[in-house]
């Protein structure tokens, strides 16, 4: 056995994808690019919350975004899928904060 020094990366990715956790570089993105992601309007009005099993939650800031939200999601996802990749995200969870 080695005792050199192994990147770290690795092992958490599997230890992630073994608990049905995303992968951490797409948690990172939806986290540090949401503005990007679904635009700077919607933006003003949402965060991503939680993010399991490719559900992600998001905290709308009052229920007219929250129904904005609903009605765009295909296109979110879809939005999301060209940015994250497929599967990544599959379904949202829109609730009021």
């Amino acid at each position: 056995m080695s005792t050199e020094p192994r990147p770290l990366a690795g092992s958490l990715e599997r230890l992630l994808n073994h608990l049905g956790a995303p992968k951490a570089r797409t948690v990172v993105d939806v986290f540090d690019r949401w503005p990007e992601l679904v635009g700077a309007e919607i933006a003003k009005h949402t965060k991503p919350v939680s993010f399991a099993d490719n559900r992600l939650v998001i905290a709308a800031s009052d229920a007219a975004w929250a129904s904005q939200l609903r009605w765009a999601e295909t296109e979110l996802l879809v939005r999301l899928a060209q940015t994250l990749g497929d599967g990544e995200v599959q379904s949202l969870d829109i609730r009021i904060e």
